[in-house]
């Protein structure tokens, strides 16, 4: 029997979306600094089994805990105690930034979805950087050669100009690249205005260049490049970008974000109005992220790495999307209705089922 749900209806179901998350963010770091910590990282511990090769880095399990939930940085160990094969932190903008006016994050429990209109509120990535070099550190003692891997996703500052995008960008490049294991360009938020533009090929072009030689340039290694994009993409969209994908030879695509449409949802109507504006996330992205990713392999073919998020609740939803081409899987939305255990139950029923199939 599951605890957390009842847990979730009784105390967090009735609070503020923000400060339930800001409650369960400070509860999750605290416990990496209690004696209970080597226990549960025992207990979640992915079976060597899933280990995952991707992107020139071995993950300790294919699913990992999609950007939004680490804004700061300073969760990291404290998330791989919980089973995440990898932690991708951000969004991160070159200045640090408040984000959208409050309240911004609001539930549709009945859709097991979240609308957000936060708008990449980080402490900047001069103050991220040193973070995501002490998680590291801390990763490796505690778990050596065989670490989850951390992933920094970076956006535009929103004060920011489009014609500025790129140097934007490049600032944050410059600061975090030497550590990140993997570096995500972020282009498809709904939250930043404008920001979609730059999934225009003709934008997408030079920003992906110029990131990735700086990058590389910065940390003195190939840094694996991704760039994130959002379900709301036409098909031909999604091909020019995997065009463009192996055109740079980048190392892959991150897909989906958040969706700015609100069909086929069961949750009041006035209540989703309600909300405003956002980007939506959870249980009712699930069948377009799927349709994107195997449009992408489709188009990408055997090549770049996929990493796909958008819906995913379980353990068969993980090995639906590695069986439709994805090389790994992230999720966020149902970490807040499933509680701390989810990433180590899907570990588990995704082990079971590859077990079966021998």
């Amino acid at each position: 029997m599951r605890v957390y749900p009842t847990f979730f209806r009784v105390v967090f179901s009735g609070m503020d979306p923000e400060k339930a998350h800001k409650i369960g963010y400070e509860a999750i770091r605290a416990m990496a600094f209690t004696p209970a910590a080597p226990v549960l990282r025992a207990l979640t511990r992915p079976s060597p089994e899933l280990a995952t090769e991707a992107l020139g880095l071995t993950f300790p399990s294919p699913f990992g805990l999609a950007a939004g939930f680490d804004k700061e940085g300073a969760a990291v160990v404290a998330l791989a105690n919980l089973g995440f094969g990898h932690v991708e932190l951000g969004t991160v903008t070159a200045q640090a930034q408040p984000g959208s006016a409050k309240p911004r994050l609001f539930r549709l429990v009945e859709d097991r979805a979240v609308i957000n209109r936060m708008g990449f509120n980080n402490d900047g990535a001069a103050a991220v950087a040193p973070r995501v070099r002490k998680a590291v550190d801390g990763l490796y003692r505690r778990w050596g050669r065989t670490r989850p891997i951390v992933g920094v996703n970076i956006g535009k500052t929103k004060k920011v100009g489009l014609e500025d995008a790129v140097e934007d960008y490049l600032a944050s490049t410059r600061l975090l690249a030497a550590d990140a294991d993997y570096l995500v360009v972020n282009v498809s938020s709904p939250n930043t205005p404008g920001l979609r533009q730059l999934q225009s090929i003709d934008s997408l072009r030079p920003l992906l260049t110029e990131v990735g030689r700086t990058a590389d340039e910065t940390a003195g290694r190939h840094v694996p490049l991704l760039v994130k994009i959002a379900p709301d993409l036409t098909d031909e969209d999604i091909d020019d970008v995997a065009r463009l994908a192996l055109d740079l030879n980048l190392d892959g695509v991150v897909a989906t974000n958040t969706t700015i449409q609100r069909e086929g949802l069961v949750t009041d109507p006035e209540t989703v109005i309600a909300a405003g504006v956002g980007g939506l996330s959870g249980a009712p992205l699930k069948q377009r992220s799927l349709e994107v990713l195997r449009r992408l392999r489709a188009a990408l073919g055997e090549g770049p790495v996929i990493i796909s998020v958008g819906g995913v609740e379980t353990g068969d939803d993980v090995q639906e999307r590695l069986d439709a081409g994805a090389n790994l899987v992230q999720g966020y939305t149902a970490f807040l209705y499933e509680g701390p255990f989810w990433a180590g139950r899907i570990n588990r029923r995704v082990r079971q089922l590859q077990r079966r199939r021998g």
